[in-house]
């Protein structure tokens, strides 16, 4: 084994070191305990690095400097809001049912570990290797809306269930156009399994890889996705279940230290679970972006491409300003549905086609005008008409 082939599996071959000194009859359980092992350390730290970044991302953008005081650069910042969620009072409404108020955070945090089990994050790196992988993944995401609903309805707080069902209404919405824009990957692919569908874009035209975001369908499941992915996780600009302004802080407005630490974390992860399902999903997972670049470590690349994912959102944060209800849901349903749904037959026309520049013209030609008839009449329709800024003087 080359020394780049080494690198590319140290982990792999560091748990089989591991579990060597055990009886065979036990090395499948340590496989598995020490996979959740760097599962439930790897992300939680992604997690801790990543508020940083966002902080101090967002200072910049804003023109101040970000967590700067405790430890280096601020960089032990994580450790300080974790002590202070830890040490903080537990509060718990008199009214509230104290069992669903307790395990709603709980699983919320469980079922997003969960979908890391089937997420490929390397070559052989994959903690459950599955035929269905990808619909445990969003099986998984499902539960998510029961546990939000879970904390707004047991907090029997107005704000609280009002801030829950708008979080599931949204997340409802968004799911259904997340699923069918990964149904565009499944039928290419011709798999559930996200280690099939990495494999299926692990090649290389020259030096150009195969991924499916290069292609006119891939480009508009890929666009579909990481929209849906960021109402999902209830990142700005669809932030709405947390619309301080008009119901206080949402679903998770009776919370209080650790279990509010817990919803807090469980946001991050899932904007981690849902970045490298889209990376795995049009990026190619953990393949190289051109084929000279193959001999750094596949592991690498997956979290290359996570990282930049998490750039994107916190950009957007820093950026793009809240919406309205009325217009998040009229975006679901009146626009992103339709399209994602039309990409569908455009997709299923790709893959019977053939090889050759015609399908490119005409694929691209029905996206791209459906993209604009449905845009100028929605338009069209409000009568919207140009924005007028007035400032104070």
């Amino acid at each position: 084994m080359t020394f780049a082939a080494e690198l590319d599996q140290i982990f792999i071959l560091f748990r089989d070191w591991l579990v060597h000194f055990l009886p065979s009859g036990l090395r499948p359980a340590a496989d598995v305990l020490l996979g959740v092992i760097a599962i439930v350390c790897v992300f939680p730290g992604l997690f801790a690095l990543t508020t940083v970044f966002e902080r101090k991302g967002l200072g910049r953008m804003q023109n101040r400097l970000g967590p700067n005081r405790v430890g280096p650069f601020g960089f032990f910042q994580p450790v300080a809001d974790g002590i202070k969620a830890l040490t903080k009072e537990d509060v718990v409404p008199f009214r509230a049912d104290a069992l669903v108020h307790f395990l709603a955070p709980l699983v919320l945090l469980v079922t997003v570990f969960m979908g890391f089990a089937v997420l490929p994050v390397g070559r052989n790196m994959q903690l459950v290797d599955m035929d269905s992988g990808l619909l445990f993944f969003f099986a998984m995401g499902a539960a998510t809306e029961l546990s939000v609903f879970m904390a707004g309805w047991s907090s029997r707080n107005k704000y609280s269930m009002l801030g829950a069902m708008r979080a599931v209404a949204q997340m409802i919405s968004y799911e259904v156009i997340l699923l069918l824009a990964s149904v565009t990957v499944v039928m290419i692919a011709g798999s559930l399994s996200l280690t099939k569908i990495v494999d299926a874009q692990n090649q290389y035209t020259g030096i150009f890889p195969h991924w499916y975001i290069f292609t006119p369908w891939g480009l508009a499941s890929f666009l579909m996705f990481a929209i849906a992915a960021t109402a999902e996780t209830n990142r700005s600009p669809f932030d709405l279940p947390e619309g301080e302004s008009e119901i206080v802080a949402g679903y998770h407005t009776e919370y209080s230290g650790f279990k509010f630490a817990i919803f807090f974390v469980a946001e991050y992860l899932a904007m981690f679970a849902l970045s490298g399902l889209g990376a795995t999903l049009f990026l190619g997972g953990w393949s190289a972006p051109l084929s000279f670049l193959a001999f750094i470590p596949s592991w690498f690349w997956f979290f290359a491409k996570v990282m930049c994912a998490i750039f994107l959102f916190i950009w957007m944060r820093g950026t793009l300003p809240r919406l309205r209800q009325d217009q998040l849901m009229n975006f679901a349903w009146k626009f992103a549905l339709p399209f994602t749904l039309l990409n569908l037959p455009v997709t299923a026309l790709w893959r019977f086609m053939g090889a050759g520049w015609l399908r490119w013209v005409v694929c691209a030609a029905i996206l791209a005008g459906a993209y604009v008839l449905m845009g100028r009449l929605e338009m069209r329709r409000k009568n919207i008409g140009p924005r007028n800024y007035r400032y104070a003087e």
